[in-house]
């Protein structure tokens, strides 16, 4: 029983550590996000024609396309879209 203070201290500073590590941690990584960002900032790529229309394919039917069309509104809540689709070989 005589060592349980120091048990305490040993637990409280070693608890302390690691919750200042982490908050560091947490800093630079948002400042590495921020510094990434502003100097490097992500290419927007603009849509190809082709990707914007809505209309079937010519390798899918048309009931192959509103199939998919119905499973990709269901799997997504109705935020989903199909854009294209190719067959892959």
């Amino acid at each position: 029983m005589e060592n349980l203070p120091e048990a305490f201290k040993l637990l409280v500073v070693g608890m302390l550590t690691v919750f200042c590590i982490l908050l560091i941690v947490i800093y630079f990584g948002k400042l590495l996000i921020a510094l990434v960002n502003k100097y490097a900032p992500e290419e927007i790529a603009k849509p190809a024609k082709a990707a914007l229309k809505s209309t079937p394919s010519a390798a899918v039917d048309q009931q192959t396309m509103s199939i998919i069309q119905a499973a990709v509104s269901q799997l997504t809540g109705g935020k989903g879209k199909v854009s294209k689709v190719e067959k892959v070989n």
